[in-house]
């Protein structure tokens, strides 16, 4: 009896000094669990940074672009008045080349004229001279000559003939020295004309020069402007090709945070899960040594409480037909609220964990699921989470749910709570997969 009360009292000791030991690493577990929590709350803020920089850069790089647009649409407008001067421009450099050839021109029949002019001169001023000589004699020989023409005349009809032929003679020089006189004065007229209409193509030369040189400088203003247009365009484009790249390396950053935050949710997870187990331990050494302590009470207390565990009753997945297979899962995996949660566990009823819980409710409907939580993010289709509906399957960082509708999940959450039902966003999803 004595050597029996030693064991008893041995056991007892190792136990208690087991369970002070663990006792004494608590705050060790709750230190590292805060530890990973806070870099977790530093990855998530240089995440929001890097989220809300992306916006600004996102913003900027719209603006850019819309600067861009909004220049590209200017140059195009100035192209286009370029293009309609440099036709203008182009018209009225011809129309000064015309105007140059036809002022040529003139000037060659200015000349011609003038040598025409001068000829008539000449001829009239030779016929006027000669007709002066004859009238002179005439005039100086007086009565004499028409004496001496009726007296040598040899008949009457001769006398006459001979007054005839001085009449004629004189009336002929006249005639002839008004037709000199009457080209002359057309040739002047001619001439006169001819320098009207150099003058006037004179006049239309210098305005067309002074146009062509307006034209000009608005050509030269124009493309000025299309340059500086087109500079601003060009740094436009530059910043809004550099706002991409830094939007692409703000998403690289992002994605890493991302990867870097589930990590250590996935860390915190297995704190939390080796915390429980710790704690599942300590409160089962606990039991053991209140057993040892007070005999075999506690084996009447285990068996009262798996004979009324075991008097709840279920209902078996056929009995769940309503129509909509998502539904008939959730509702039947909401029978099990309350039942344990045990690592490793895959029975609804005495103890499982996550991927246990959501691999045995969908076995039991038909459908075979993998064994992890990491391996379910790739069943099925992904759906958003405006499109989930009841019976799909919320993927986390190391841990699955099964979606009831309206945000609200069923889980083997911990050691702790056992199996319940919270948010869907309790905290972030990664994906929501369906496989009904």
């Amino acid at each position: 009896m004595k050597k029996r009360s030693l064991i008893l009292t041995l056991i007892v000791s190792i136990t208690l000094s087991a369970l002070f030991s663990d006792v004494l690493s608590i705050p060790s577990y709750a230190d590292k669990i805060s530890d990973l929590e806070n870099e977790k709350e530093e990855i998530e803020k240089k995440k929001k940074q890097a989220s809300e920089e992306k916006e600004k850069e996102e913003e900027a790089m719209n603006e850019a672009n819309e600067k861009a647009s909004s220049l590209s649409e200017d140059m195009e407008g100035v192209e286009s008045e370029i293009e309609e001067v440099d036709e203008e421009l182009v018209a009225t450099i011809a129309a000064v080349e015309m105007v140059k050839e036809e002022i040529t021109r003139k000037e060659a029949e200015i000349a011609e004229t003038t040598v025409k002019y001068e000829e008539a001169l000449k001829t009239e001023q030779d016929q006027y001279d000669a007709m002066k000589l004859r009238i002179k004699f005439l005039y100086e020989k007086g009565d004499f000559t028409y004496m001496q023409m009726l007296i040598e005349a040899k008949s009457f009809s001769d006398l006459v003939n001979k007054a005839e032929y001085v009449e004629k003679l004189y009336e002929y020089d006249r005639r002839l020295l008004l037709e000199y006189q009457e080209a002359r004065q057309n040739t002047y007229d001619l001439k006169i004309q001819l320098e009207d209409e150099k003058d006037e193509l004179d006049a239309d030369k210098e305005e067309l020069e002074e146009e062509e040189q307006y034209l000009n400088e608005i050509l030269d203003s124009k493309k000025a402007e299309y340059e500086s247009y087109q500079s601003q365009y060009n740094k436009a484009v530059a910043e809004a090709a550099q706002y991409k790249k830094n939007i692409q390396k703000r998403n690289e950053e992002i994605k890493k945070l991302e990867k870097e935050s589930a990590d250590k949710q996935s860390e915190i997870e297995a704190e939390r899960a080796a915390e429980e187990a710790r704690k599942a331990e300590e409160a089962r050494r606990a039991e053991e040594a209140r057993r040892a302590q007070e005999g075999g009470s506690s084996s009447s207390s285990s068996s009262s409480g798996s004979s009324e565990q075991s008097s709840k009753s279920y209902s078996s997945s056929a009995s769940f037909n309503s129509g909509s297979k998502g539904n008939d899962i959730a509702n039947y995996a909401l029978q099990f609220v309350g039942n344990p949660y045990v690592p490793g566990g895959t029975s609804l009823v005495s103890g499982c964990d996550c991927s246990g819980f959501v691999m045995r409710v969908y076995k039991d409907f038909g459908y075979t699921l993998p064994r992890t939580s990491t391996s379910m993010r790739s069943v099925g289709t992904e759906v958003s989470y405006d499109d989930a509906r009841a019976g799909d399957i919320v993927c986390y960082a190391g841990h699955v749910a099964i979606y009831l509708g309206n945000g609200r999940i069923v889980h083997a959450s911990t050691q702790k709570t056992g199996i319940k039902t919270g948010s869907i966003f309790y905290k972030d999803f990664i994906t929501i997969r369906r496989v009904v």
